[in-house]
């Protein structure tokens, strides 16, 4: 079963089209994941908060890909993360055209 798993952390920068120039790289890895289907980058640069919305095939490829990436960012400086794993209602996100397989 499909899932959703949703990441936000504090962040400086960059934002915007730097963000999108500095992270292109990161963002062609994450295509090569296990399991991964997309995602949608999210970014506050008034709060100072970045992350993303992602749909992962299962559970367990979300909980491998929300390891390695804590992983990564704690070698970034980045130790604080909000993270959790969703469960889709594929029936009701049908209905309001949500992005599922």
């Amino acid at each position: 079963m499909a899932c959703v798993l949703q990441i936000d952390f504090n962040m400086h920068g960059p934002f915007g089209e730097e963000m999108a120039k500095a992270f292109s790289d990161l963002a062609q890895s994450t295509n090569q994941e296990e399991g991964f289907l997309w995602k949608n980058w999210t970014e506050n640069s008034e709060t100072y908060e970045a992350g993303g919305i992602y749909l992962f095939e299962t559970k367990e490829t979300a909980e491998k890909y929300l390891d390695m990436h804590s992983k990564r960012l704690a070698g970034s400086g980045i130790t604080e993360i909000n993270a959790k794993i969703f469960a889709i209602n594929s029936r009701l996100t049908t209905i309001t055209r949500g992005p599922i397989k």
